[in-house]
């Protein structure tokens, strides 16, 4: 009995079946093949179609690439070796790679003090762009441009003192009258900055160039994918604080500032880039005093400044508007005055949705920094276009080094896009 009583109850797992593995199809690359390639008639035409083209292209490319010579002195001498193969004639690169990125002006023995000047720029630029960096490093910050452009322009150290410490003049000025009335900050921190800037160039003295600590060199001889850099970095710097006043000033309740403003963006934004480097190649001298000699690199980057810095209002200007009334009420009923209520509150959220705008602005001022070769500044396509194709050794190399202009524009100008979207990330705090 007990046996068969035994038998009769049911048998119970006590142990869960192991899962069974999925379909082939339903997991790894084949799963991601048909979801993303081949998930219907059309994606899958079109898939083909794209592998073709890309086909086509590596079979023409490839080849070229692969083949490139990079030892030669001349085109002829690349055709040589090439001897009717197809191949690129890399050689102009090793030959000329100097001049493409300093121009061919620079000292040679002297290429230390831009490669210099650029990696304090990396750390000059760190806090700014990644705000979770000690406070303390902008110190660094607001030293660097006075520092680069003693080592870049080279001459006397005591012309960048001058300038700093009328900065720093102006700066205390607007701090300690600036919390009471911002106009008089404002104006008395303009005033302090032209005395002290005054008083030090009667100072110093006429040959203090003659035994300076570096070699000086006349913006003239600037040229390459430096100058480029040099005329993106600093209009940037300066277009997005002049951007945020216009921006301010368009939406003033003073008639006058406003009326000013509006003018002055409509006008700039509807005229040509090209148009404003002419302007500052023929006609800028003429509104300065007649004696003083200004720089063309400081007539290009005022016009390039002012270029931008009307896009920039504009992209500010849509930020501004897309808030709602509330944050500005909010501010209010803090009782925070306009200049608090704009540093604290209502600036930064504006500045965060005009992100993707302002760096679209920056990407594109970046890339019409080639514009100055048509007002004889040998930048890195001015280089290109003027000495390099114009000798007879080169004559004829187009894609090579029109490719390795590009390839350096992309690098710079896709490092931004990337930066801008993870500060997007990093700043997106609506739905945390």
């Amino acid at each position: 009995m007990s046996d068969t009583h035994a038998h009769s109850i049911a048998f119970v797992r006590d142990t869960e079946i192991p899962p069974s593995p999925p379909p082939a199809g339903e997991t790894g690359a084949v799963k991601w093949l048909r979801e993303n390639l081949f998930s219907n008639a059309v994606n899958s035409a079109l898939t083909i179609a794209s592998l073709l083209v890309i086909y086509i292209l590596l079979s023409k490319t490839l080849p070229w690439l692969l083949n490139g010579v990079w030892t030669t002195s001349s085109l002829a001498e690349c055709r040589e070796v090439l001897q009717g193969k197809t191949g690129a004639c890399f050689s102009v690169l090793t030959e000329r790679w100097n001049q493409l990125l300093y121009g061919f002006k620079y000292p040679s023995d002297q290429y230390w003090r831009p490669n210099l000047a650029l990696v304090l720029l990396l750390f000059a630029i760190a806090p700014v762009l990644f705000f979770d960096l000690p406070r303390k490093l902008l110190a660094f910050t607001a030293v660097y441009p006075f520092l680069a452009f003693w080592l870049i322009w080279g001459g006397t150290i005591l012309a960048p003192i001058v300038a700093l410490v009328g900065f720093a003049a102006g700066a205390f000025v607007f701090q300690t009258y600036g919390k009471s009335s911002f106009a008089v900050g404002f104006f008395g921190a303009i005033a302090a900055a032209f005395a002290v800037w005054i008083i030090g160039g009667m100072l110093i003295p006429d040959g203090a160039s003659d035994n300076a600590m570096l070699q000086a060199v006349p913006s003239r001889d600037l040229g390459g994918f430096m100058l480029n850099l040099m005329l993106g970095v600093t209009c940037v710097s300066l277009s997005l604080p002049l951007g945020i006043a216009l921006a301010l000033g368009r939406q003033s309740d003073m008639p006058l500032i406003k009326w000013m403003c509006v003018v002055f963006i409509e006008f700039v934004r509807g005229v040509p880039l090209i148009t404003l480097l002419f302007v500052a190649s023929v006609m800028l001298a003429y509104f300065f005093p007649p004696e003083s000699t200004v720089d063309l690199f400081l007539r290009v980057v005022i016009m390039i400044t002012m270029f931008s810095a009307a896009y920039i209002a504009e992209v500010i200007r849509g930020g501004l508007a897309a808030l709602p009334k509330g944050q500005y009420e909010a501010a209010d009923s803090l009782g925070l005055d306009y200049p608090q209520a704009m540093r604290l509150i209502i600036l930064p959220q504006a500045l965060k949705i005009s992100i993707p705008g302002i760096v679209n602005v920056a990407v594109g001022l970046f890339k019409d920094t080639t514009l100055v070769s048509v007002i004889s500044m040998f930048d890195l396509v001015g280089m290109i276009r003027g000495p390099i194709l114009a000798s007879t050794e080169w004559n004829g190399v187009y894609w090579e080094l029109l490719g390795f202009a590009a390839l350096l524009f992309f690098v710079v100008c896709y490092g931004i896009s990337q930066y801008s979207q993870w500060l997007e990330r990093r700043l997106a705090t609506d739905h945390r």
